[in-house]
């Protein structure tokens, strides 16, 4: 019913920033709760940050550390994953994800995901 596609992955040094962003389609986008998440290789898909309906509410990964900013245009049907002072262990597929209830650090939070994009950090 939801559909989301992530883009702004990419191959960057440690200390370089990427954006990522989430297009939502299928179903109305702005009352739902929005998250990231990410999985390495051979790793579970953990939190990584999520958004309210209106942008008023977030929660970040201890991980993240300030680095990283979860944003939302709803008239885009966007959300963004802003993400600063990358490090190696930042390297995973980060995935968007969707929620019609609450926001959740928990991965059956959500309902909808997207594919994912790869985000490489290494010099």
């Amino acid at each position: 019913q939801v559909q989301m596609v992530e883009s702004g992955g990419g191959l960057v040094q440690p200390g370089d920033s990427l954006r990522l962003s989430c297009a939502a389609s299928g179903r109305s986008f702005s009352g739902f709760i929005m998250g990231w998440f990410r999985q390495a290789p051979g790793k579970e898909r953990e939190f990584v940050a999520g958004i309210n309906w209106n942008g008023g509410r977030t929660d970040y990964a201890d991980f993240v550390k300030g680095r990283f900013t979860i944003s939302r245009d709803n008239a885009k049907n966007t959300v963004y994953l802003q993400m600063n002072s990358l490090q190696p262990e930042d390297t995973a597929v980060y995935y968007c994800a969707a929620s019609s209830r609450e926001v959740s650090r928990l991965r059956r939070g959500y309902d909808y995901w997207g594919q994912g994009t790869q985000v490489t950090v290494t010099s």
